[in-house]
């Protein structure tokens, strides 16, 4: 049988996933991108199995599974996923959308309908927090650069997606999980990405250390201890399920359809 293709995400969210995998060229061939791009490979069938944002799972190919109790989640404060303000929220009209973002993206515009009472315009941009908020009111960013930006020093309020989401519905939200067509991913590629994931977590301070560097080794544990939950659980599903709801109610997608696992 040949590798595997896994396309993983390129933040430190991701890296408790993928620990150790490298080490398994025969069982997996992994490769590291952005989310949307993630998305756009599994969608191309340039990769077996994607660590594809949350939403996407309702834009691609009909029969995708996912991969079972494996996710990038939280419940309450992200810290990674955040709306930064130069303006007060409620004169917020125009906002950079980081286009590494999809579920993101996504969420931000039901929370604006939802929650927030504002109806901006998203203009796409890279992530990039200096150009984004020199040209709008406010700028969504994810990930890495989200969690690493100083706001003291920018001088913006932080908004974060997560805290908002579950302070709404009570729920956690799921970012992101594995997922690929039906036959991509057998019972030994699920318990090898389960295996990864259970050491992964139990050495997450040694992935914080060696990603981020001494002066931010202690924000990094702190952000994989606290703040990501990579559990696919009932709780995480009722969110993943609410999220789909709005998101179809708000036409960002199609329509919703229900959840396989492998």
């Amino acid at each position: 049988m040949s590798a595997i293709r896994l396309g993983a995400v390129a933040y430190l969210n991701a890296r408790p996933l993928v620990y150790g995998l490298e080490l398994k060229p025969s069982q997996f061939a992994l490769r590291f991108d952005a989310p949307s791009k993630c998305a756009s490979l599994l969608h191309e069938n340039a990769i077996d199995v994607g660590m594809i944002p949350s939403i996407e799972l309702l834009r691609g190919h009909g029969s995708y599974r996912i991969v079972p109790d494996l996710a990038i989640a939280s419940d309450g404060e992200v810290a990674s996923v955040a709306l930064f303000c130069r303006t007060p929220l409620e004169e917020v009209q125009t906002i950079a959308a980081d286009t590494s973002s999809r579920t993101s993206n996504g969420l931000l515009r039901i929370l604006c309908y939802e929650r927030f009472g504002i109806d901006p315009e998203f203009i796409p941009m890279p992530p990039d927090p200096r150009a984004m908020l020199e040209r709008c009111d406010a700028a969504l960013i994810i990930g890495d650069p989200a969690l690493f930006l100083d706001v003291a020093a920018t001088a913006v309020r932080k908004i974060d997606l997560g805290d908002e989401w579950t302070s709404m519905t009570g729920l956690p939200f799921v970012w992101a999980f594995w997922a690929g067509r039906a036959a991509a991913c057998p019972p030994a590629g699920v318990s090898a990405l389960t295996a990864a994931r259970d050491s992964g977590v139990a050495a997450s301070d040694r992935i914080a250390d060696d990603y981020c560097g001494a002066d931010r080794a202690a924000l990094c544990r702190r952000y994989l201890r606290e703040n990501i939950r990579y559990q696919l659980g009932e709780r995480e599903q009722a969110g993943l399920r609410q999220y789909y709801e709005l998101a179809a109610k708000y036409d960002l997608v199609e329509g919703t359809r229900p959840i396989a696992f492998y």
